[in-house]
């Protein structure tokens, strides 16, 4: 009769999900899986809620529909296996806009993350500086090298592409600034582009020619129902023991594995597991690490986080621009960084009644203390600032919502992925049976959590298979 194993994914965000699902489907039968969670929610920054009677995303709005190859993003793949396909709708308004100059003008096209691949397209937007770009004889960039997003193109293209175009495109994703922001980590196609290429125009057009994209093919995608309907399916696919309110607060090894120490000081529950999947952020990760694998646990917890704050409002039939949204410079001195027209956006969250769905992302790295006002101060400056991007007064909101996501989004600084790689290599060698996963370590989004939990499953396995456990 067969041994049955155990194995612990610490954590219950998508990537710990995405890795019990894998878990699940390559697993031998008698491995038995368990998800710890921290909080009582599963899912991580997926979190569809209720406003004004229907469903808005308090957290992640949407996924890439292709991976950086070509083919099918992991959150595509994962939306298949677990049978939601046929709930995938996409964007009936694409176009989004920048607001400036106390106005709205719609992001040029052509670039990469802001990064132009034809300098007279954002002519209306930045004045970028042709003659810095410059062939120096070599590459940009060298075959390790890697430097933050800012310092590359304000040497090459000049402040106002950073600041009017590439910051506010980043400042969307990452809620950082592209002075701090890793080449490497955040634009990966375009760092490898640089070690070949001797200007960044040539650069931006060689990353671009590298993932080319079919004519009238959506980019993103999301979920009728909701991106919480993902969470639920994955839930019920891994066929795993979810506990929730359970934090693991010490991690030793066995003989045989490892020992989970799991809830209260006064009162823990001790686990032992054949191996973990470790998908917590990377300060959590850093301290169940710092006296099993104090290499690792340096190279991970010096990472950053941002916080940030999402405002919905439900407005009774305003005029708004048919545009999906817009992203704000934090040269124009808003509080709002970026907005989303819901209802705009999505026609499959249109309404009969005429009622808006507004979103507003507040918080960028280094100003979280603008982020300890109130729900009431935060949602009525955001009100009073959507009314001015727009240039008329917004109707008074009929409901509304403040999602507070603290220490949400990872910033990544120049070296980030080499830490990653040391912080890995460590662990592999001292512990093959205990893997890292998440954000922290691979990037955001949806599809490269995804996959990052799926590798890691696939890397546990493996290390089961090899020890004879």
């Amino acid at each position: 009769m067969a041994t049955r194993r155990r194995v612990a994914v610490i954590g219950g965000g998508i990537a710990g999900l995405a890795a019990a699902v894998r878990l699940r489907d390559r697993a031998p039968a008698e491995v038995d899986i368990t998800v710890y969670e921290q909080s009582g929610a599963l899912g991580g920054k997926l979190r569809t809620g209720e406003l004004a009677g229907g469903p808005v995303e308090f957290g992640a709005e949407s996924f890439l529909m292709r991976d950086p190859a070509g083919g099918e993003s992991a959150a595509v793949a994962l939306v298949r296996r677990l049978g939601l396909a046929g709930r995938i709708v996409h964007p009936t308004v694409g176009q989004a806009a920048l607001a400036v100059d106390g106005g709205l003008r719609p992001i040029p096209g052509g670039t990469l993350v802001g990064v132009p691949g034809d300098l007279e397209k954002v002519a209306a937007v930045a004045r970028p500086t042709p003659e810095a770009d410059r062939d120096g004889g070599g590459p940009l960039l060298g075959t390790d090298q890697d430097v933050s997003v800012g310092a590359l193109v304000r040497a090459r293209f000049g402040d106002e592409v950073v600041d009017r175009l590439v910051d506010p495109m980043l400042g969307g994703v990452y809620a950082g600034r592209a002075d701090d922001l890793s080449l490497v980590t955040t634009m990966p196609a375009l760092a490898r582009a640089a070690r070949m290429e001797h200007t960044l125009l040539a650069a931006v057009r060689a990353a671009q020619a590298a993932t080319p994209r079919v004519p009238g093919e959506p980019v993103f995608g999301t979920l009728d129902g909701g991106l919480s309907t993902l969470v639920d399916a994955a839930v019920a696919a891994s066929g795993a023991t979810i506990r929730r309110h359970a934090a693991v607060r010490e991690l030793t090894p066995t003989g045989a594995g490892w020992r989970l120490t799991v809830g209260p000081t006064r009162d823990p529950e001790h686990v032992d597991v054949d191996a973990v999947v470790l998908a917590v952020p990377a300060r959590p990760a850093a301290r169940l690490l710092a006296d099993v694998a104090p290499e690792a646990a340096k190279e991970i917890g010096g990472l950053d986080y941002a916080s940030v704050a999402l405002v919905t409002l439900a407005l009774p039939a305003p005029v708004l621009p048919e545009l999906s949204g817009f992203l704000v410079p934090s040269t124009e001195g808003l509080l709002v960084k970026a907005s989303t027209f819901f209802t705009t956006k999505w026609g499959h969250l249109r309404r009969s009644d005429g009622l808006a769905l507004v979103r507003a992302s507040v918080g960028r790295y280094g100003d979280e203390e603008q982020l300890q006002r109130t729900d009431e101060d935060l949602a009525a400056t955001v009100h009073r600032e959507l009314s001015a991007v727009l240039g008329a007064p917004l109707p008074a909101p009929v409901d509304g919502h403040v999602q507070r996501w603290g220490g949400a989004l990872p910033q990544y600084t120049p070296g980030h992925l080499d830490r990653v790689v040391a912080a890995r290599s460590a662990l592999r060698a001292a512990h093959p049976a205990l893997r890292l996963a998440g954000a922290g370590y691979d990037g955001v989004g949806i599809p490269v959590c995804v996959r990052s939990g799926e590798t890691a499953a696939e890397e546990i396995i493996t290390a089961l298979e090899g020890s004879g456990r």
